[in-house]
């Protein structure tokens, strides 16, 4: 089991987040309450919503992946290596070397592309297609965005809810890590990790969940202090409840909309961040900030080539604006201190 290979681990999470997803979506559909949000949700935002969906389609598309099914001539693949569906969809597009957007010859040596006009973005140095490029780097976000939030906020739960709820050392402990963390630049502690841990997306994930859990936590650990002194949750202590059933059952389900606005609002942050990181160069392979940061010495050619930088940019551009705008919605939405629009 330990000894697949890696494209087999992303087919089987893959397969494990589409089958969380389906949980999750049994679970709202059932409580009354969450299919009103979604539904008021859904009118409010219906094209942010949309344009999400798409990126997590084309994340989608490109986290599925066998070997087989590759001509003997394809130009820039491995004979046996393991394609997504996404690559297939863009197989043997790669050119010499650059072409401007539905050009049918090279940009400065003139020569015929093999496929002239084919490219919408045109193609980078190594003649690889822009919005193939583009396209693959949405999984990369979706990676960074969703599973360093998914490391973050559960860690942020765990202290903050402990510290709020248990009080007495457990809360100073946690104040004082909190506090610690917090006095420290958090780029500074975040190359510091990503150099001990090694690059790779998982230590990038890992360094910036970290760095960013602090917030929520000090967030969640006021909530449970507010929350821990109502009628009901001094009613369920009289009459014997153990701490651990009052936490689970009045505690963290009233931080239920903290935590999903938690969760869209850190996700923007975190792939904004990935792009500072591979502006720096340790960033992950195949972003968007990765793309941005090959791209930049381009623009002081003559003439200049703006489609590289202006695909990356657009992409990420697109896929923050639509998470922050379905984001302030869910927040209209959920949270009980803001007033929704009649």
């Amino acid at each position: 089991m330990m000894n697949l290979e890696p494209y087999v681990w992303s087919n089987i999470t893959t397969l494990l987040l589409l089958c969380g997803l389906w949980w999750v979506t049994r679970i709202v559909r059932r409580n009354r309450l969450w299919r009103e949000a979604i539904a008021e949700l859904w009118q409010r935002r219906r094209l942010a919503i949309a344009f999400v969906g798409l990126y997590l389609l084309v994340g989608l598309f490109d986290s599925v992946a066998w070997k087989g099914g590759i001509p003997e001539d394809a130009v820039g693949v491995l004979p046996n290596a393991p394609l997504s569906m996404l690559d297939r969809a863009f197989l043997d597009t790669q050119e010499a070397s650059y072409s401007a957007p539905f050009a049918d010859a090279e940009f400065y040596g003139g020569k015929s592309l093999r496929r002239p006009g084919s490219h919408p973005l045109g193609t980078d140095i190594l003649g690889r297609d822009v919005l193939y490029l583009s396209l693959k780097g949405a999984r990369v976000a979706l990676l960074i965005g969703g599973l360093t939030s998914l490391i973050a906020i559960p860690l942020a739960l765990i202290f903050g809810v402990g510290a709020g709820y248990f009080g007495g050392r457990f809360d100073d402990f946690v104040f004082f890590l909190i506090s610690t963390l917090a006095s420290m630049p958090n780029l500074l502690l975040l190359i510091a990790l990503i150099m001990v841990m090694g690059r790779g997306t998982f230590s990038v994930c890992v360094a910036l969940a970290v760095t960013g859990w602090v917030g929520f936590c000090r967030l969640a650990r006021a909530e449970t202090l507010k929350l821990r002194e109502l009628d009901y949750v001094q009613a369920a202590r009289a009459l014997g409840v153990s701490e651990w059933n009052i936490v689970f059952r009045h505690i963290l389900p009233n931080l239920a909309h903290l935590i999903v606005i938690t969760f869209v609002l850190m996700f923007s942050g975190l792939v904004l961040s990935e792009a500072v990181l591979s502006w720096l160069g340790i960033g992950v392979d195949g972003s968007w900030g990765q793309m941005i940061d090959g791209a930049r010495n381009e623009l002081s050619r003559d003439p200049i080539i703006w489609w590289n930088i202006g695909a990356a940019g657009g992409a990420l551009f697109g896929l923050i604006l639509a998470v922050n705008t379905v984001g302030d919605a869910i927040r209209d939405v959920l949270d009980p201190r803001t007033l929704r629009d009649s």
